[in-house]
């Protein structure tokens, strides 16, 4: 790496990442490249957000297109993009209104202030007393609201004080979420698949026993789709795996296109009716280059297959995994191409395996101490896959 640039960042830049030593200066599809000109193969997909591959062609000639057209407005007037964007995901996603806006813990944001105000408008909870109900081990994201119901201490530390409001309750466990029911509950907020917490996936059925329960209690259910959205678990949504209808969506992430950041809060006609002008806005949400990338993004996902492509591709990734002879695996998890393997923590850390991983060329990085993530673009093939499994292999 060129040390004076890394100097640069750290000196001026806060030090609140711990990246890997790699210095990349450009990708196409499934690789990247740092400065001196070694290749890599991009399993981490920036966390989902490069799930179409890096420099899609469709996605830069529709951006740069639009950008010698018209970028920014503000949502103080119509364009002719953002209608067209929201018709295509609401209909994709058979949900009624969509409220775009940038970033996922934006849209997360935008959930929350729906699902309160529904439970006191509408449900008619006294004022100022309207729960959430979340999980342990959620990730959300990095707003002083969401943190405030995060259980990693880390996330919290030092940034009181916090929003209350909030019951966080065992995920995966039906039993706990009927317990914390109360007439004050507006919402149960959670992750189809957890992610950060470590690729954590339900017991089957969980979901849609929990679309049973708020149903029954006349309580929201949302599902934030940020990561596991638009075809990562080899699904349009993950929420699909069980057939369940959520009340509310956020989306985000992919919905980029792996270019900049867009993000949907996608709900009913009855929640989304709560929003009145003036109560909900943002200067960049629902801009005519996020609209139009969103909408290319949505219909290369569907015209490209690359759903199906997920799915399989992520069948035979998890298989050969799986099939590894290694000390050092205790686990491997997940759904489609969003999968992690669990690190036995007195073998080694799951950050040391990432090291390794990039001495060999292989992008990933740990989450906590003892996953490795392997979330690679959905347009990869299985060639690619056996390419990256000897790598992966030699490793481990």
């Amino acid at each position: 790496m060129d040390p004076i640039i890394v100097n640069l960042e750290e000196k001026f830049g806060a030090h609140n990442y711990h990246p890997l030593p790699v210095m990349l200066v450009k990708a196409k599809g499934i690789y990247a490249w740092d400065e001196k000109g070694k290749q890599y193969i991009d399993m981490m997909s920036a966390y989902s957000a490069v799930s179409l591959g890096h420099a899609h062609p469709k996605i830069i000639a529709k951006a740069t297109e639009q950008l010698h057209t018209l970028s920014l407005t503000s949502r103080a007037f119509y364009t002719n993009k953002l209608g067209p964007f929201l018709e295509y995901v609401c209909n994709l996603t058979k949900m009624d209104k969509a409220l775009p806006m940038n970033t996922g813990a934006e849209a997360v944001e935008t959930a929350i202030k729906a699902a309160r105000k529904w439970g006191h408008k509408i449900k008619k909870i006294p004022d100022n007393s309207a729960e959430i109900i979340v999980c342990h081990g959620n990730f959300h994201g990095r707003t002083s609201t969401i943190i405030g119901f995060s259980s990693e201490q880390q996330y919290k530390d030092g940034f009181g004080p916090f929003s209350k409001g909030f019951v966080s309750i065992p995920y995966g466990d039906v039993e706990a979420l009927k317990k914390a029911i109360t007439k004050n509950t507006a919402a149960f907020l959670m992750e189809p698949i957890q992610g950060e917490s470590g690729i954590h996936v339900p017991p089957d059925g969980y979901l849609k026993t929990c679309e049973k329960i708020c149903k029954e209690n006349n309580v929201l259910l949302f599902a934030d789709e940020v990561q596991t959205g638009l075809g990562r678990t080899g699904t349009l949504l993950a929420c699909d795996h069980e057939n369940v209808k959520p009340d509310g969506l956020m989306l985000g992430k992919a919905l980029g296109g792996g270019v900049m950041p867009v993000s949907l809060f996608l709900a009913s006609e009855e929640v989304m009716s709560v929003y009145t002008p003036g109560d909900h806005g943002s200067t960049f949400g629902g801009n005519p280059l996020a609209a139009t990338i969103g909408l290319e993004a949505l219909k290369i996902l569907m015209e490209e297959n690359l759903i199906q492509n997920s799915h399989d591709r992520g069948e035979y990734f998890r298989k050969k995994l799986s099939q590894l002879k290694s000390d050092y695996i205790k686990d491997v998890r997940g759904k489609g191409l969003f999968i992690g393997v669990e690190i036995h923590p007195h073998k080694a850390t799951a950050r040391e395996v990432c090291l390794k991983l990039l001495e060999q060329g292989i992008l990933s990085k740990e989450t906590h101490e003892t996953v490795v993530r392997f979330a690679p673009p959905l347009i990869i093939t299985n060639e690619q896959i056996d390419e990256a499994m000897e790598k992966i292999g030699s490793v481990l």
